[in-house]
């Protein structure tokens, strides 16, 4: 067999061998020590991060002081359209995450559970990353995607603030649609798309011929460094190859490019054709981990589309509860979970559907709100997976468990047998009062 039908039969299998960049979007790694043969659990594991903080009163019913159902509860407004999916929401409040600094933003330790800052590079993994190396093997096991203001997607199409492969190594976000649809979809469209995927494809396979033969010349100390900027452009052309070779499987998942991709009026049309494409991915079996940055893990953001006029830092310095521009961001955030559930839904899997064998996480890179010290750090999580998590239900902690808990326990449900994420036996004696999963969210 081969070099071409070979990756043409790994493709439409939809598994791959993996690489990993640190300079360039995330394509895949190495197998992990860790993965396990556990067919339990979610197949597919989504992070949703809101910018500026989740203000706990934003999703908690009215009256909800203890643990309970939420059979009966009224769920607030900023999330009141998840009411028909309840039985599969589980409202949890009380973790914390003060060890992770957050302030006005924990970065990359929102994911990583360990103190994080503006401009500090990741000292860890993070959990998303970890789950792609467990969960079932795909062309692109981790897809992340940055919402942001139109200026700032524009002008900084990639930035690494929220996901991260190890210590020193940022996974970079996409926030420009175009670019993302020609690296999906490039291999089997038409026209002008087709033409700029050709030259954008010509143009990396050249500069990863030039870097390699340039990198032989530097100083032994410089070359590991430099092996990972080059390993950068080797991954996306073997990605460009593989997507390339599941062309035919590719093609009924695409979507219908509009003038949202090439003419945006607001920065919320860009936001919308990014969670189209994230939901693309999903569906054609591309990727397994989906990881969207709702502000792009930063102190900024834009919503002029929902008609806030307001952006950035300043909403981080207003209330969020009862306020109709935070109520407007939060119901468009909830509009998506209902579409990622809903399009899940509609694809027949196993005995169910995708969406019975998925996790989505929605919280915020930033705790309760933007200037925090992290004592409570809200989360929702939607699916229980086959009756792995528990859901139809709110739990309030006692704020002494660290989100690092959480991550170890979703970790658990992959067949990954860890009691704790990230953090050392040192570290707990601070900051964890317990050991191992939160009982009160696996079944």
């Amino acid at each position: 067999m081969n070099r071409r039908e070979s990756l043409r039969k790994i493709a439409l299998g939809l598994g791959a061998a993996g690489f990993g960049s640190s300079f360039l979007p995330q394509f895949g790694q190495a197998a992990s020590p860790l993965a396990s043969s556990s067919s339990g659990g979610p197949k597919r594991v989504i992070f949703f991060m809101q910018n500026q903080g989740f203000d706990p009163k934003t999703c908690i019913p009215s009256g909800m002081v203890n643990s309970g159902s939420l059979a009966s509860a009224v769920l607030p407004e900023p999330i009141r359209a998840l009411d028909p999916f309840r039985e599969k929401l589980h409202i949890i409040n009380g973790l914390h995450g003060r060890h992770t600094s957050p302030a006005h933003s924990a970065f990359f330790g929102a994911l990583g559970g360990y103190r994080g800052s503006d401009g500090v590079p990741p000292s860890a993994s993070t959990i998303d990353y970890e789950l792609s190396k467990v969960l079932p093997e795909t062309l692109l096991p981790h897809l992340c995607i940055g919402m942001d203001s139109l200026d700032n997607m524009i002008a900084k199409p990639t930035v690494a603030n929220l996901s991260a492969r190890g210590a020193g190594k940022p996974i970079f976000m996409h926030s420009n649609p175009n670019h993302l649809y020609q690296l999906l979809y490039g291999g089997i469209s038409e026209g002008e798309i087709r033409s700029q995927h050709e030259a954008r494809s010509s143009m990396l396979t050249r500069i990863e011929q030039l870097a390699a033969a340039k990198g032989e010349s530097l100083p032994s100390s410089d070359q590991a460094r430099y092996h990972e900027f080059t390993q950068g452009f080797s991954d996306m052309n073997g990605l460009r190859e593989r997507l390339n070779a599941a062309s035919g499987h590719l093609r009924d998942f695409a979507p219908k490019v509009d003038d949202r991709y090439t003419n945006p009026e607001f920065e919320t049309d860009w936001h919308d054709t990014l969670l189209d494409l994230g939901i693309s991915a999903l569906k054609s079996g591309t990727t397994s981990v989906l990881t969207i940055g709702s502000g792009r893990g930063e102190i900024f953001g834009s919503w002029k589309g929902l008609g806030v006029e307001k952006q950035g830092h300043n909403l981080g310095h207003m209330p969020q509860h009862n306020n109709p521009i935070w109520d407007k961001i939060r119901q468009y955030n909830t509009s998506m979970l209902v579409k990622l559930m809903e399009e899940l839904e509609s694809v027949p899997e196993g005995s169910g559907t995708m969406m019975d064998n998925t996790l989505i996480v929605y919280t915020s890179n930033n705790a309760d709100k933007q200037h925090t010290k992290g004592a409570t750090w809200p989360v929702m999580l939607l699916g229980n997976c086959g009756g792995a998590f528990k859901s139809g239900c709110f739990t309030q902690l006692d704020g002494k468990r660290p989100i690092n808990a959480l991550y170890s326990s979703i970790l658990r449900t992959t067949g990954v047998n860890v009691d704790r994420f990230n953090m050392s036996e040192k570290m707990a004696a601070r900051y964890d009062s317990g050991s191992g999963p939160l009982r009160e969210v696996l079944a």
